[in-house]
């Protein structure tokens, strides 16, 4: 099959300071990873467009998109970075590398669709599954796979998409702007407890939210999964699946307790590639969120791409 890799080099100019986490590294552990595996050779690159201001309104308010479009202009005018939390930074840089990442998603939505792909990737920071409908946090400022969700069924006409959220946080952000929404199922896992402490009460019918203890290991979280997302996303029956591919539930990363290894990403990789061969057409966009240390980031996005690409 064919699996599109869709990055940009804006993505690597976004800056949030010496010592943060996500920081433009991470896309150079990827890549190196790619060149190392001998897994490049089997991706087709694709370019990446900016996002337009109707792609975001999908997902986000227009006061915020005015408000933080206000901030990133600035910022990029004075130079100096600008804070919205303790945890986000505006960076001089940091407005075209997130109209890159969430222009990203949209290209690879167009063409996974238009079957220029049947699956894609989107190594792509800022990431964006914790930024609410007119809230930026958690490292996000553009909710990237809940834009290329609602283009899938808003420009695209498809009636019926899944999210899957497998980061060590809940996607709090992506939960507030589908929650209700009932063409979208979201399933996800999260450790419990951990930022940005919410995803216990599950704020729509159409959430599947599974908050597990620190030190779950794989096997547990491959048992919850058949038990919970299998039937739900089975019945469900969509006609494309986005996931939210945070690998930072790995048991090397530091930011959170939990203990994935790469064989878990390529399991439940695989699960979600065996739901959308039998209901999706094999039709698959999967978008980078967390993972942040930087070689356990690297094997576990080439484990991915190993399950997308049939390889």
């Amino acid at each position: 099959m064919t699996t599109g890799f869709f990055t940009h080099p804006d993505c690597r100019a976004h800056d949030m300071g010496r010592g943060h986490p996500e920081c433009p590294q991470r896309l150079d552990a990827i890549e190196d990873q790619l060149l190392a595996s001998g897994l490049e050779v089997a991706l087709t690159r694709f370019d990446v467009p900016l996002a337009a201001r109707e792609d975001l309104q999908h997902a986000h308010a227009e006061a915020y998109l005015c408000e933080l479009g206000e901030r990133m202009q600035q910022v990029a005018d004075s130079g100096q970075p600008r804070a919205v939390d303790p945890d986000t930074v505006i960076g001089t840089r940091t407005g075209q590398a997130a109209l890159r990442a969430a222009g990203a998603a949209v290209a690879a939505t167009d063409a996974v669709i238009d079957g220029r792909a049947e699956t894609a990737f989107c190594a792509v920071r800022p990431p964006g599954h914790h930024a609410t409908r007119d809230q930026a946090m958690g490292f996000c400022f553009y909710n990237n796979v809940a834009i290329a969700a609602r283009h899938a069924l808003d420009v695209r006409g498809l009636k019926r998409v899944a999210i899957v959220d497998f980061d060590v946080h809940h996607g709090n952000g992506t939960e507030d702007i589908v929650a209700g929404d009932e063409r979208i199922l979201m399933v996800s896992i999260f450790q419990d407890q951990l930022y940005p402490f919410s995803g216990g009460v599950p704020l729509g019918s159409n959430m599947v939210n599974l908050p597990v203890p620190a030190y779950t290991r794989g096997m547990e979280v491959r048992e919850l999964i058949e038990a919970n997302w299998m039937p739900r996303l089975e019945a469900f029956k969509p006609q494309m699946i986005f996931i939210s591919a945070g690998f930072d539930a790995h048991r090397e990363d530091e930011l959170g307790q939990l203990g994935l290894v790469e064989a878990d990403y390529e399991w439940i990789t695989q699960r979600m590639v065996d739901v959308a061969r039998q209901h999706s057409h094999g039709r698959i966009v999967s978008c980078l969120e967390g993972g942040y240390a930087l070689s356990a980031l690297g094997r576990s996005v080439v484990a991915h791409l190993r399950a997308l690409a049939g390889v």
